[in-house]
């Protein structure tokens, strides 16, 4: 049933990887719901974080980060968040303002005008940096684009996030509550648990190993007291296969303490998690795999 002078409206985050959209995003939900790590194209799905007040609803998609593709998982990450622009009521282009502007960003800016949709330029990671050093940034990003707002924040401290939400609020239209109030993600928790696990392998593992994995929670059984989850890491590679496992098991053992850790948190019970490790070679350029492991619509 539609409230009255009830406003609801999508807000799509885009930019380049490592820029801090998904610290942004769980900012908002107030709990992790996307990944985090300092590697480049974390966020691999289109993840929906909602916000809920008492006269509005805004949400948000956290889109992977827009980059130069080098395979077909790639290729269909830089697809939909291309394709997060045309579907949304207000873009959120987030930069990290402590490092140079980068040529793709440029481009990005470039594109948003093409779509005619009100645009928030967030300029994150203002905690690492001087004030007076956010003037020339903000000349240089106003010259490319006449942005809507310009907004620094820092999403790791949840500082300007609330500035923010005021200020999509103005691009919200009287419309339908599209999820429930207490909702604050359309994630499964099967599909959260297994980025959890991503996660913790990005922080965890050096280089290409953490692009090449993929994870499939086979089973997820609620007991009493208990979730007990059983999942397959899958790599590229024979050698990263003995990586992830390590010496004596300790590698695999350390993801799974870090990553039972944080699904014990999301669940709010005790988790036992059973991890094994499997080779699918050259994955990411199936097109069956990419689908397989739920990084592609039909």
């Amino acid at each position: 049933m539609k409230k009255k002078n009830f406003k609801s409206g999508f807000a799509a985050i885009i930019g380049m990887p490592n820029v801090g959209k998904s610290t942004l995003l769980n900012a908002i939900a107030g709990q992790k719901i996307a990944i985090i790590s300092d590697k480049p194209q974390t966020t691999r799905n289109k993840i929906l974080a909602i916000y809920s007040a008492e006269n509005e609803q805004i949400i948000f998609t956290d889109t992977p980060g827009i980059h130069k593709p080098h395979n077909k998982l790639g290729e269909y990450m830089v697809n939909v968040a291309n394709e997060s622009m045309s579907d949304t009521d207000v873009l959120i282009f987030v930069v990290d303002a402590s490092r140079r502007i980068q040529d793709m960003e440029r481009e990005i800016a470039k594109n948003i005008s093409k779509t005619e949709l009100p645009c928030i330029l967030v300029l994150n990671k203002v905690d690492l940096m001087r004030k007076e050093a956010l003037l020339p940034i903000i000349a240089d990003y106003s010259s490319m684009n006449d942005f809507d707002a310009i907004i620094p924040i820092s999403a790791k401290n949840n500082d300007g996030v609330d500035i923010l939400i005021h200020d999509i609020e103005e691009y919200l239209e009287e419309g339908p509550e599209f999820y429930d109030s207490d909702m604050i993600t359309d994630q499964p928790e099967k599909q959260i648990a297994a980025e959890i696990i991503r996660e913790k392998m990005l922080w965890l593992l050096d280089k290409e190993v953490p692009h090449g994995i993929a994870i499939e929670i086979s089973k997820m059984q609620e007991k009493p007291g208990i979730t007990n989850i059983y999942a397959t890491i899958y790599c590229e590679k024979a050698t990263h296969k003995g990586i992830i496992i390590g010496k004596n098991g300790d590698m695999l053992k350390k993801i799974g303490t870090m990553a039972r850790g944080d699904i014990e948190k999301m669940l709010d019970k005790k988790v036992y998690l059973e991890l094994w490790v499997k080779v699918k070679s050259d994955w990411r350029n199936s097109d069956f795999l990419i689908k397989n492991f739920g990084y592609a619509g039909e």
